[in-house]
This record gives C-alpha cells, sequence and structure tokens, in this order.
C-alpha cells in the first residue's frame, strides 16, 4: 500500500500547484479504495473536489496504475471532527476554539492565537471564572492530537 500512496501523492501535488488546495492525508484500502483528503487555505469547496477528483481519476487511468481498473476515488476534505495533520491546517485554524491532546492524554481547549515551526499559541480560560485567561506554548514535539471545535 505505501507504494500506491506514494504514487497518488506525486500525482496529485502536481495538479495542485498555483492553487491553494494542499493534501492532508491518502489512505488506500485494500479494495483499491482510495481516499484523498484535501484542504484549501480559503476553505474547500465541493468545485475544487470535483475539480481534483475528475483530473486525478483521469491521471490514475492514464498510467495504469490499476491495469484491470478496479478502483474507486474519493477526494474531500478529512470531516470537522479529524485531527490537525498539516502545519497549514494549524495556520488556516488561528482564531479558531480547539481542543489539544498532549502525548500524556491531558486535554487543553482555547483560542489558538499563533503557530510557528515548532509549537502553537493557545489561550486558555483561568482554573476559576474570574481567574485571568492563560497562554501557553505547546510545542508540536507534546501534541498527539489538535482537533478544532466546532461552535452552534
Amino acid at each position: 500500500m505505501p507504494e500506491i500512496i506514494e504514487k497518488v501523492y506525486a500525482i496529485v501535488e502536481p495538479l495542485l500547484e498555483g492553487t491553494d488546495i494542499f493534501i492532508v492525508n491518502v489512505k488506500v484500502k485494500p479494495v483499491n479504495n482510495i481516499k484523498v483528503y484535501l484542504d484549501a487555505d480559503s476553505g474547500l469547496s465541493i468545485e475544487k473536489c470535483t475539480m481534483v477528483n475528475r483530473k486525478l481519476y483521469a491521471q490514475i487511468e492514464e498510467t495504469q496504475m490499476f491495469p484491470d481498473g478496479d478502483f474507486s476515488l474519493e477526494v474531500s476534505s478529512p470531516g470537522v471532527d479529524e485531527p490537525l495533520l498539516q502545519p497549514r491546517q494549524y495556520k488556516k485554524n488561528i482564531g479558531r476554539k480547539v481542543l489539544v491532546t498532549d502525548k500524556e492524554g491531558k486535554e487543553s481547549t482555547g483560542l489558538m492565537m499563533d503557530v510557528t515551526d515548532e509549537h502553537i499559541v493557545l489561550e486558555m480560560k483561568g482554573a476559576k471564572t474570574k481567574d485571568p485567561k492563560v497562554v501557553a506554548e505547546i510545542p508540536f514535539t507534546n501534541i498527539k492530537t489538535t482537533v478544532v471545535q466546532v461552535i452552534f
């Protein structure tokens, strides 16, 4: 499977040049079901997914990655409940509420204020209601997952 994933990356990346779309993840199931998860700095529309899907499908067929043509392709965003995986996803979500779980399992919820190459800056409520807000730098090396919290 890793070989197929590498091939898919090699085909998708040139298709995204000149756009604000980027690859978040690629998964391939044993039944040749290819799932490409994308995001975009300006938001990922259905039209963007459709455009990439059509071009990618044609390229996969053209390269005969699956000579029998026995594959399926899905191109979508990862979904709102999926953890952030790429640095661009973190930067895109500055100003949003996130739930960060560190490698020891401790959870922190707060407003993501900034993102650097080494860490994120999180503004969290104080321990008590009247306590001042706490600003913490959380190194990427300590982060297990970060999930954007959808507020309704």
